[in-house]
């Protein structure tokens, strides 16, 4: 059905409910609603109305339940709403409402289930807890602010609590502890602070735990392990610190395990592996190290599994090429994984994201990869692959093979211009080697020369002082004579020269016919100088 709600409608007094869920309604609720005194059902879900709700609405104080979701409602709540004393569910979800609630909500004793979600509603909470027999709560996606009222928790029936997505602040109340039939617990997307109090260790029957995106510090409280309906554990992007612990694998119904994006150090308990429905496994971006447990290959229902930016070593466990339903991702990148790429891997045929890039991973890209058809995109950049890439993964850019050792084909250059290029590189670092060893051994020679040129001249040195002291003189405090020459036995005399021809002493004298200049040495004539040069 379509067009206006007719304002005739109105004048039917005796009207009790009014059901037009999922129609095509436009317009706004008449104005004179209010005529309707024994209005107990308004169900106007999922169409298109739109403006205020009408201040008279407040007069029909026999309605119980109120639902207005999914149409295009703005502005703010009026305080009539206070007049609603018998209203039992208030459903405002999934329209444009904004400001603060009227503070004659906190009058509404009834109130069993709340949904005013996926608005624009600001302000304190604190006007919502004024009943005591909530059972569903739910704000989701408002701007609400300030701390969580620990009036909520006298609720004692409550069994959903949904706060995600505003902005509150403080810490989780302990008194939450308190709500035994708690099963679903958003806080995620909002700035709490602290610890998550121990005190939520009693609420056994928990199936959602999310607390996403918020300051929480502390360590992962090991007695989440003993909430043996829990299905769903979010905490990811805090600031917890400290271990995974073992106790996490106890959760036998656990889908969901996430808590990316914290501090987390250690490794992955093996006991992970006793998750048999784990469905979603993100770990990414935490300070955790050691091996991949083998284990992980037991949990083959997980679809996702996000690893990255972590400290893991060793090799790619061969396991995880039996998680034959992974098909969202796997996300291995920019850990110092070693070893080789697992040939099991080509098992995951629905696999829909692989990422290995930033590790250390070396060998071939197995050639059997190529059956992953499903794949739309791949990294395995920054590594030291070689060889050459499986011929189907050619639909890939360049940037999902660069950064390796040696891998060629398709994107990349053909491999045997990869091999041309080696051959080249070869060459010219032979070339560049034969011109450094030449370089390398002339300059040894050079040294040597001039280590003896060094030697010589250091001997001649040590010559001439010797000489130079032996003609006489005082050598500490003695006397020394000055040397004379001899020859066969005798001194030589100062008239007699050698003469170079004969081999022989003459007489000066008879050097002068005889003799040239050239081939005499006068002993006691000659300076030490020209002593030292006919030595040389």
């Amino acid at each position: 059905m379509s067009g206006n709600i007719p304002i005739e409608l109105t004048n039917c007094s005796m009207l009790s409910e009014i059901d037009f869920f999922g129609n095509h309604f436009t317009g706004q609720i008449p104005g004179t609603i209010g005529k309707l005194k024994n209005l107990v059902f308004l169900q106007l879900r999922q169409n298109d109305l739109s403006g205020r709700v009408p201040l008279s609405l407040g007069y029909c104080r026999k309605l119980q339940t109120l639902s207005l979701g999914d149409n295009k409602f703005s502005g703010s709540l009026s305080n009539t709403f206070g007049y609603l004393s018998e209203l039992s569910l208030l459903s405002l979800y999934n329209n444009s409402f904004e400001g603060p609630l009227p503070e004659t909500i906190s009058l509404l004793k009834n109130l069993t289930i709340v949904n005013i979600s996926h608005n624009r509603f600001s302000g304190s909470i604190s006007p919502l807890v004024g009943s005591d027999l909530l059972l569903l709560f739910d704000l989701t996606n408002n701007s609400f602010s300030g701390f969580i009222p620990s009036e909520l928790a006298r609720s004692k029936n409550l069994t959903r609590i949904r706060l995600a997505h505003n902005l509150l602040n403080g810490t989780i109340p302990m008194e939450f502890g308190q709500l035994s039939d708690l099963n679903f617990l958003d806080l995620s997307s909002n700035s709490f602070t602290g610890e998550i109090p121990p005190e939520l260790s009693n609420c056994k029957k928990i199936s959602h735990f999310l607390v996403s995106n918020n300051q929480l510090t502390g360590l992962v409280p090991p007695w989440l392990g003993t909430f043996e309906e829990l299905g769903e554990l979010d905490l990811s992007n805090n600031d917890f610190n400290g271990t995974l612990p073992k106790e996490v694998g106890m959760c036998s119904r656990l889908l969901k395990l996430s808590v990316d994006q914290n501090r987390l150090s250690g490794g992955i308990p093996e006991e992970i592996g006793n998750l048999t429905g784990l469905n979603v496994l993100k770990l990414q971006r935490n300070n955790l190290s050691g091996e991949i447990p083998p284990t992980l290959g037991e949990c083959k229902k997980l679809f996702e599994l996000r690893l990255s930016e972590n400290s893991f070593s060793g090799s790619i466990p061969p396991e995880l090429g039996t998680l034959t339903e992974l098909q969202v991702i796997l996300d291995l990148s920019k850990n110092i994984l070693t070893g080789e790429i697992p040939v099991s891997l080509a098992s995951l045929v629905k696999l829909e994201r692989l990422n290995l890039s930033f590790n250390k991973l070396h060998g071939q890209v197995p050639k059997s990869l190529g059956r992953l058809t499903s794949l739309h995109a791949l990294n395995l950049s920054n590594n030291h692959l070689q060889g050459d890439i499986p011929s189907t993964f050619s639909r890939f850019p360049l940037s999902s093979f660069m950064a390796n050792d040696n891998l060629c084909g398709p994107p990349l250059i053909s491999c045997a211009e990869s091999k041309r290029q080696q051959k080249k590189q070869l060459s010219n670092t032979a070339a560049a080697g034969i011109v450094v060893a030449i370089v390398f051994t002339a300059t040894l020679i050079c040294l040597y020369l001039l280590y003896l040129m060094l030697r010589i001249w250091c001997k001649w040195k040590q010559a001439s002082i010797s000489n130079a002291d032996n003609r006489g003189g005082v050598i500490d405090g003695t006397p020394v004579k000055e040397e004379k020459w001899v020859y066969e036995d005798r001194p030589i005399r100062s008239n007699e020269c050698w003469d170079l021809n004969k081999m022989t002493l003459l007489p000066c004298s008879h050097s002068k016919k005889d003799v040239s200049m050239a081939s005499c040495i006068f002993q006691d004539s000659m300076s030490r100088e020209n002593s030292m040069r006919s030595l040389v």
